[in-house]
Parts: C-alpha cells; structure tokens; sequence
C-alpha cells in the first residue's frame, strides 16, 4: 500500500495534492504504533483499512496514515511529503509560508497544511471530507530505509516518487 499511494491525489475538504513520499508500519516492528497490540490510541490501526489514523507527533503535530491490512492486524502508511497541487493558497496561510516546495515536506508540515486534528482520526479516506485519486499513471518509485525514528530503522519501507522537489528528504542513490 506504501508504494501504491505515491502518484495518488489525496485531498481533504478539497485542499491536498500528489502523495510522493510514504512509509510503512506493521504491527510485528517496533516503530510502529501498532506494535505490543491495540491501545484505546491505537485501536483505528487494527480495524478496517482505507481508514485514516490520525496521531500528535511529540506533541505538536498532527500526522496523517492510512490503515492497509485486514481488520485485526495492525498496519498503516504514513504520508510523509505531497506535492501542493489544490488549495495552495489555504495551506500557505495555515502554515505561514509562501514557499511551496517545503509546504508539505514532512508528516508534520503535510498535517499542518491539509488541516489535519483527531476529528478525522477512524474516518473513511474514500468518503468527505476525503478524496482519493489516481494523478500518476505507473510513477517511477525509489525506497529506502525509514527516517525520523530510532527502532527498526533497517526496514526499507520508505518510497518516494524519484526526482520529486517535494520529498522530506531526497533519497541516495543507494535508495535511502
């Protein structure tokens, strides 16, 4: 799911644009919510997929994942980076910048812009206020390891659209 996601159109309240960064979490690592079972925090990670599972990263920002596996297991994919393509205007204003290519360059600054809280945490990502599109047909995807945590750093579940501006953090050569 991690790699189908990049080259899709992600909106909220008809504010979003092209996912081309993502990463993978699976309950059986521990970098993943999921991991030791479900919490009352953690519970929308084990029930349907195609929900969004919405968390406070350090407590500061809203990050924004898509459960993808079966109820009971617990699995999601973290949209790391979009490139603006609708809205640009309001996610400029409510992130305070004028520059576009940093407007959606990390899970924090993409929750910020598309206006993310809690009240969209266990909501459908195919019904309003989402909307999910296909804008790339076959992109070029590039993977690497994981960035911004400290366990299960090894597992190369981080893909990118190659050659975008927009990534949180280009990827090497060597795919990291």
């Amino acid at each position: 799911m991690a790699r189908a996601l990049i080259g899709m159109v992600i909106l909220i309240s008809g504010v979003g644009g092209v996912v081309v960064e993502t990463e993978a979490y699976d309950e059986t690592e521990s970098a993943s919510h999921a991991f030791g079972g479900p919490t009352a925090r953690t519970e929308v990670l084990f029930g349907p997929p195609g929900r969004a599972y919405v968390y406070r990263s350090y407590g500061i920002h809203w990050c924004l994942n898509i459960v993808c596996r079966e109820s009971g297991h617990g699995a999601g994919v973290l949209l790391r980076a979009l490139e603006p393509t609708v809205g640009i205007t309001r996610m400029m204003k409510r992130r305070g910048t004028q520059n576009l290519r940093s407007l959606c360059s990390g899970p924090g600054k993409l929750g910020q812009a598309l206006e993310v809280t809690a009240a969209l945490n266990g909501r459908r990502v195919d019904r309003a206020p989402f909307a999910l599109l296909r804008a790339i047909e076959n992109p070029t995807i590039v993977g690497g390891r994981r960035i911004g945590i400290s366990a299960a750093i090894e597992r190369p579940w981080r893909f990118g659209l190659k050659n975008s501006r927009y990534l949180s953090r280009p990827f090497s050569d060597r795919g990291t």
